[in-house]
């Protein structure tokens, strides 16, 4: 019996560690994205203001 509960246990933990690693990529994927679009509108920001000086 303690040994059935012992293999249940083990491969609920696999289980929680790939669901933890799949939380963990759609965050990075969802940070990446947002980095990249406020990047890219501030970068549209200062290049505006560098040819109204320029």
């Amino acid at each position: 019996m303690l040994t059935k509960i012992s293999k249940f246990l083990k491969k609920s933990r696999g289980a929680t560690a790939i669901e933890y690693a799949l939380i963990a990529s759609l965050i990075a994927v969802v940070a990446i994205s947002g980095m990249r679009l406020i990047g890219n509108k501030i970068l549209n920001q200062l290049n505006n203001i560098a040819n109204n000086l320029g």
